[in-house]
């Protein structure tokens, strides 16, 4: 998620189990470093105009849809545009003038420090004179092509080179593209160059490290930004991050108030959220996502936080609500691709598997990441019409090209490989991967790629472990109690693998359309069995 910040506007009611705040500290970019050529990041960069690695959709399916399911998500999008259009006319006339006095303030501010830090010689323009909401939502290819001019007038500014790797990081995350990757490395090692203690630099390396699953280097360079500037959101955020990817649960959830305390805001409570989560602590989950939504006010922030709300609400299986914030997500911003996933998937768990097949297949059309072309692909096979055995395959084959393509771009995807071709690929790969992935880090969802991997490998007795440990936090996720559930079959434990393949479906009976397919069949053999 692209750094936000709510400097400058009214103050908002916050979640009411997080602790009072203190007062965030603005970030500023400014200062001048010996001179140096406009870099290549900016001139490569200007790919970034044009849009990254595709892959063609499938052919030959139309996926239409019955009519009144598909005019109900239509009304839902549809009267969340209008409550919200009148909610901004509003809010623009209250804060149009004090935005553009923010803007000033900061612009004249962080030239006159530049100034003062370089001696009084030619002031620097800093990247808070740049718009912060270029960054964001549908906005972010815009803000990528104003650094990028910015940059090339101003090439030794080190925040400009900062926020311009930053953009990259969430350019490669939202649209499925690695390649942007290396661009972010080099942005960010010139604003380093620039400015070696310069904490949004190394922020910057905190993301990037965190988004090519180097969560060990994330904490790292979160930590040595955090010794600089205690209060960078982004540093901060990052940090809680790589906490829960290392499976170091306690430690984040410590991260979490810590930066609850410094730097309140939609970035820090959505990851508070998540952390609850993962403990089983739905409630209070739900609770601070409710409040980060009414604290939201940019398209960007408003979509990020209706998906998470969406995501919450299919993992419990209630696919009407999360249907309704997947259509509140989607008035913000009609490209947010996680909640055009997450509508997809709860269509199929609702029995729309037309409507489900042909978002997923607009989605994977345009960004083709492992997760929407698994669902896709199984969705195909689940039909079972005339071509669709081929079809699957050939979404499984683009897993494979995107991991490939991943790793030449510095990204660890084995936990992606694992879950991949655990069911879809090479099962023997599938442990290589798992089991390498588990050596670096110890979470919940590595220990389910390692269980599962095992025991399509035959190891049910060696999965066991394993899969127990994935569950043991209280997360309540249906895909972890169902693999618990058919390895404890397999492992020879009928009355438990009962329990854990019945509270896979009670909970989200449409958590996946073969999964919950083999989970009943499972079921139905073992009752007989009793």
């Amino acid at each position: 998620m692209a750094p936000r910040t709510n400097d400058g506007e009214p103050e908002r009611e916050r979640p009411a189990s997080l602790p009072a705040a203190t007062a965030p500290v603005t970030e500023t970019a400014s200062g001048e470093a010996p001179g140096e050529a406009p870099g290549e990041a900016v001139e490569t960069a200007d790919a970034s105009d044009t849009e990254g690695s595709r892959a063609a959709g499938p052919a030959g399916e139309t996926g239409e849809t019955p009519g009144s399911a598909a005019d109900t998500d239509a009304d839902r999008v549809a009267a969340v545009r209008r409550v919200a259009a009148a909610g901004r006319r509003w809010r623009s006339v209250q804060l149009g003038a004090c935005a553009a006095m923010l803007a000033v303030g900061l612009t004249a501010g962080a030239i006159a420090l530049g100034a003062v830090r370089d001696g009084g010689a030619t002031p620097v323009a800093a990247a808070a004179a740049l718009s912060p909401g270029l960054l964001a939502g549908a906005d972010l290819s815009t803000g990528i092509a104003s650094l990028q001019a910015h940059l090339r007038d101003q090439p030794r500014d080190f925040g400009g080179w900062a926020t311009l790797g930053l953009a990259y990081v969430e350019q490669a995350r939202t649209q499925g593209d690695p390649s942007r990757y290396p661009q972010a490395e080099q942005a960010l090692e010139r604003s380093v160059a620039l400015r070696p203690d310069n904490d949004q630099a190394l922020a910057g390396r905190a993301a990037l490290a965190a988004a090519r699953h180097e969560f060990g280097a994330a904490l790292a360079h979160a930590d040595r930004a955090l010794k600089q500037n205690p209060y960078n959101e982004r540093a901060l955020c990052s940090r809680i991050d790589a906490l829960v990817e290392l499976g170091r649960y306690e430690e984040a959830s410590a991260a979490a108030r810590t930066a609850d305390e410094r730097r309140p805001g939609v970035p820090v409570f959505t990851r508070y959220a998540y952390v609850h989560e993962l403990r089983g602590d739905v409630t209070t989950a739900h609770r601070v996502l409710d409040q980060a939504l009414a604290a939201s006010t940019t398209p960007g922030d408003i979509a990020y936080v209706a998906t998470q709300l969406g995501q919450l609400a299919w993992n419990q299986g209630a696919y009407d609500t999360a249907l309704t914030h997947y259509a509140r997500a989607l008035a913000a911003d009609e490209n947010y691709l996680p909640a055009l996933e997450g509508r997809a998937r709860a269509q199929a768990a609702s029995g729309r598997r037309a409507e489900a097949i042909q978002g997923l297949e607009n989605v994977v059309a345009r960004f083709p990441l492992p997760g929407p072309l698994v669902e896709l692909g199984e969705l195909y096979e689940a039909r079972g019409g005339e071509g669709d055995a081929a079809k699957a395959e050939a979404q499984y084959r683009l897993v494979d090209a995107w991991t490939a393509l991943a790793r030449a771009n510095g990204v660890n995807a084995d936990l992606d490989t694992a879950l991949a071709a655990a069911d879809h690929g090479d099962k023997a790969a599938a442990l290589r991967a798992a089991r390498a992935e588990w050596d670096r880090r110890r979470t919940v969802h590595t220990a389910d790629a390692l269980a599962w991997a095992l025991h399509v490998n035959g190891k049910d007795d060696e999965a066991l472990p394993y899969a127990r440990q994935a569950t043991a936090t209280g997360y309540g996720n249906a895909a972890l109690l169902y693999h618990r559930g058919v390895i404890e079959r397999a492992a020879g434990h009928p009355d438990d693998a009962r329990t854990h393949l019945t509270a896979a479906l009670k909970l989200n009976p449409g958590f996946s359309v073969l999964g919950a397919r083999e989970a009943r069949a499972a079921l139905k053999t073992l009752e007989a069995a009793k």
